[in-house]
């Protein structure tokens, strides 16, 4: 499929959903697609953090919070520069509930559209028994889906990804994003 006009203007969009629903996959495939656009990875900012890392749980630290917080803001901040500077931006990160809310807030460029992805919990304990990393050390699958589908806004274009590959899923967001997954204005 070509690349649809409206897939030709600018844009930050965020890419969403739980650990190992393939975000980091999608975000490199669509990137690649646009033109002028960079990634951006929000898990690298939790990385940075050397001595003193506090990790997101179940029952998270109000250290985990604030740190969580902070590798929203300079995600968000980093997407507002590279958009400013000409770029297409596709954010990649696990942001969840209220602070799926908070993040289009933080975001200051213009379209912002939201992408969540939303396979089916068994897909991803699928997905995550068949790679390398290990997603779910404080968390089980179910129950961060449960946080996906349950206290999470429906903001944007959600996708249940079950059935499609990677490629099948940047075709439809190709597709649907520019009209589907705006929001805040």
């Amino acid at each position: 499929m070509a690349l649809s006009e409206e897939a030709g203007r600018r844009a930050v969009l965020l890419v969403t959903g739980i650990q190992a629903a393939g975000k980091s996959t999608v975000a490199q495939r669509l990137a690649e697609r646009l033109p002028r656009s960079a990634h951006v990875r929000g898990d690298v900012f939790r990385r940075m953090v050397v001595g003193g890392r506090a990790e997101m749980t179940p029952e998270p630290s109000a250290e985990a919070l604030a740190q969580l917080r902070l590798r929203h803001r300079l995600t968000a901040a980093t997407c507002d520069e590279y958009f400013a500077a000409g770029f297409t931006v596709v954010a990649q990160d696990v942001v969840l509930g209220e602070h799926l809310v908070e993040m289009t807030r933080l975001v200051r460029a213009r379209p912002l559209l939201v992408v969540v992805l939303a396979p089916r919990a068994e897909v991803v304990e699928a997905r995550e028994a068949a790679r390398a990393k290990d997603a779910y050390v404080h968390w089980k699958a179910g129950p961060l889906d449960a946080v996906l589908r349950e206290r999470t806004p429906r903001l944007g274009l959600w996708l249940d990804t079950s059935e499609q590959t990677p490629e099948e899923t940047v075709e439809e967001i190709l597709a649907r994003a520019w009209t589907e997954a705006r929001v805040g204005g």
